[in-house]
């Protein structure tokens, strides 16, 4: 199989997952998937929908945006544009009790892609990065389940390569937006980004 087809295969099962986990449509839009979104603990990897426990996710993990690069100005993502990640928790205190919910975790833009050919270690995380909300580790309260944590690659809808000035959202809670499960997605549209990569973990508590 080539690459474009692999590539395919990735965005449809990575579709496929976030509607079986109901991120899409409580988090996310249908969205076409243009970069793969790989993010790395010290001692955990996501890996769309797997279970992570709490304490290997205290620290902010690495991240790649792994893309192909092109100056054609028709192609979503171009080199040059600033990226953004977001880790947000629609499950606050629990998922069959969103009151809390969504959770701003964590804001930061300018992350650089990599290319897919690119054989190095380098994340092109650490370049030129600007963290607009600080990292919050994930911390599921006792006996409230499983809670979705989703993290989500956003770009300038419009294509723009000029910089960004994005806003700080009002609070964690809500995104600032003072109404349940309210949060990325207003958020995004507010800035003017779309989502072009997403990537999701569980985390629960050990008391249940």
């Amino acid at each position: 199989m080539d690459s474009v087809g692999k590539g395919n295969d990735a965005a449809e099962h990575l579709l496929y997952e976030l509607k079986k986990a109901e991120i899409i449509p409580t988090v996310l839009d249908p969205f076409d998937p243009k970069l793969t979104l790989s993010i790395f603990y010290e001692n955990a990897t996501v890996e769309v929908g797997n279970t992570v426990e709490p304490s290997k996710t205290q620290k902010a993990p690495d991240v790649q945006f792994i893309a192909p690069v092109s100056d054609d100005p028709s192609v979503l993502i171009r080199k040059g544009m600033q990226l953004t990640i977001a880790l947000t928790d629609p499950d606050a205190p629990s998922r069959d009790n969103p009151e809390w919910s969504e959770i701003c975790h964590w804001i930061a833009t300018g992350v650089q892609l990599t290319k897919p050919s690119d054989d190095d270690d380098s994340t092109g995380f650490s370049r030129g990065v600007q963290t607009i909300v600080e990292y919050k580790p994930p911390g599921p309260p006792p006996k409230t389940g499983k809670h979705r944590y989703v993290f989500v690659a956003l770009a300038p809808k419009n294509g723009t390569t000029e910089k960004l000035s994005l806003s700080t959202p009002g609070g964690r809670q809500h995104w600032g937006y003072e109404k349940e499960r309210q949060g990325l997605r207003r958020w995004a549209e507010d800035n003017g980004l779309g989502v072009v990569g997403a990537n999701f973990i569980y985390e629960q508590n050990e008391k249940q």
